[in-house]
């Protein structure tokens, strides 16, 4: 499983495209690099996904009832705008328009690493969003965590 880290701020060149990070790219396992799926994030952003992650999530989603109306609804909306691209020998991911459109992303990013996936933000929208949460996020670490999260600072 990929553990990816790191957050950083970069730049749509004018044909919509930006360049990976490289200290991204190094936590990438060999031969894993040259090819991702993007999608519409939950939030107003979109998701970048390494091939391995993107065929995980989707076997997943694929075995949803189909029978069941918000199923249908969720495939929809979640797999309609993912796209497979490929990184060009410069390193660079274009992204599709209607994409950048969704996540109102215009120029500057803020490309933040998720475990198995990475959030591309518009650089305005991201740090509003974390200024508007910051102040809930003890409470939301006790609500999503609870008591039963393992403390790995505990045993120090």
């Amino acid at each position: 499983m990929l553990n990816l880290l790191g957050e950083f701020e970069i730049s749509l060149d004018a044909k919509g495209r930006f360049l990976l990070p490289s200290s991204f790219r190094k936590q990438l396992p060999d031969g894993s690099g040259e090819r991702f799926v993007i999608n519409r994030g939950f939030e107003q952003c979109l998701t970048l996904y390494p091939m391995d992650s993107w065929n995980e999530i989707a076997e997943k989603v694929h075995k949803l009832n189909d029978f069941n109306p918000k199923v249908r609804e969720f495939k929809r909306l979640y797999l309609n705008g993912a796209t497979l691209v490929d990184v060009d020998t410069a390193g660079r991911v274009n992204v599709p328009k209607q994409l950048l459109e969704h996540a109102g992303i215009k120029k500057e990013i803020v490309f933040t690493a998720q475990g198995s996936k990475v959030e591309l933000w518009d650089k305005d929208t991201y740090y509003e969003y974390i200024r508007s949460r910051s102040q809930n996020f003890s409470d939301l670490a006790e609500e999503v965590a609870g008591s039963g999260f393992i403390n790995p600072f505990e045993s120090l």
